[in-house]
């Protein structure tokens, strides 16, 4: 049992079952044992492999649509260029190289990343050097035009899990077995207010899951967007429409017991787009309509990109950046899971790359 496991049995013993949420944030962000908390979770040495660190072209693409939004936008200056969950700042390293050849771009670019995890931190420090301004929130950025990168950060937001009864629903909870080991179950079913609308396109048995932080997080970013304009770039895996089971854990690149190892494998489950446009709209600003990753890339031309970086390789070199751009793109790897939105402000278009959403035909 991990120490982070015993704290948890020991909560659980005094309180009763926690929230998967409870449960989610203690694993990743407790400030002892949290998964986050304690390590570089990226890389070969690591759990997982994100975009930006298997190839320099998708912060490049992801640059040139922010360079494009920014230009489009009368060039504002200064303006924050922010990223929130930016691992070891990778992205983040790619997208400043890219703006560099914006006249007047980079100059005006005040960089602020939010992270949580000192470990990350230190990391980011490394790759990015002494320019950089840290925040623990949105809330604590500046005032000020918003560019804003966000790509694998919402699906590490904790979650809640209900599972349809009925009428109501069960939420998932995390107890101890007759052992002490930590397990999932269920409470009573109950009605719940905030799945109400769900009723009519569920069926016995299944899951819905809502991401709490999400919204709020959104909300925020596109207040500031309307307020100041900006843009915001979103890419994670997850679709539209929340329905069944994503909670999952990562561990040496591969699937784990979510419930085996607190503290030692990344937790993450589906993001749900839609709340996340609709707080985006509710703030005063635009969300594009959602699109795959692998179409987001090729529309910013990610072909003519990897043409012509293949042109000065050979050999092993040339077969790993054209398995980079297969993963980035093709609909069985990266380029249909993932997914990407777009914020901006109303009176603006969309970001290159993106397309504004369908007209609503009913009320959010």
């Amino acid at each position: 049992m991990t120490p982070l496991a015993e704290l948890l049995a020991r909560r659980i013993e005094a309180g009763g079952p926690i929230t998967l949420a409870d449960y989610m944030a203690e694993c990743l962000l407790h400030p002892q044992h949290g998964y986050y908390s304690t390590r570089d979770p990226l890389g070969r040495g690591g759990d997982f492999t994100t975009a930006p660190e298997i190839s320099q072209m998708f912060g490049e693409l992801l640059g040139l649509s922010l360079a494009q939004a920014w230009l489009d936008q009368g060039s504002p200056t200064p303006f924050v260029l922010a990223e929130i969950g930016p691992g070891r700042g990778t992205l983040m390293a790619d997208v400043l190289r890219t703006i560099r050849a914006v006249p007047g771009m980079a100059a005006a670019a005040q960089v602020h990343l939010v992270e949580a995890s000192p470990a990350l931190r230190a990391r980011q420090r490394e790759t990015l050097g002494p320019q950089v301004a840290w925040h623990d929130g949105i809330e604590t950025l500046p005032e000020a035009p918003l560019f804003l990168l966000a790509n694998e950060f919402f699906d590490a937001l904790p979650i809640r899990q209900f599972v349809r009864a009925g009428t109501g629903w069960c939420e998932r909870l995390v107890g101890l077995s007759p052992e002490g080991a930590l397990q999932p179950g269920l409470s009573a079913p109950a009605p719940l207010a905030a799945l109400a609308h769900r009723l009519a396109d569920t069926a016995e048995g299944d899951v819905v899951e809502i991401c709490p932080a999400a919204a709020p997080i959104a909300e925020a970013i596109a207040a500031r967007i309307a307020r100041h304009g900006g843009a915001a770039l979103i890419v994670d895996y997850g679709g539209w429409h929340s329905l069944g089971d994503t909670f999952q854990a990562v561990q040496g690149h591969a699937t784990a017991d979510p419930f085996a190892a607190p503290g030692d494998a990344d937790l993450t489950a589906h993001v749900d787009f839609e709340p996340i446009a609709a707080a985006a709209r509710r703030a005063g600003a635009a969300a594009s309509a959602m699109v795959p990753q692998g179409v987001l890339l090729e529309r910013l031309g990610i072909a003519a990109r990897a043409e012509r970086l293949a042109r000065g390789l050979s050999g092993p070199a040339l077969e790993s950046h054209l398995a980079a751009h297969r993963r980035l793109t093709h609909p069985g790897e990266m380029g249909r899971v993932f997914k990407a939105l777009a914020i901006h402000p109303q009176d603006q278009p969309p970001p290159p790359g993106f397309e504004p959403a369908p007209r609503l035909t009913a009320p959010e």
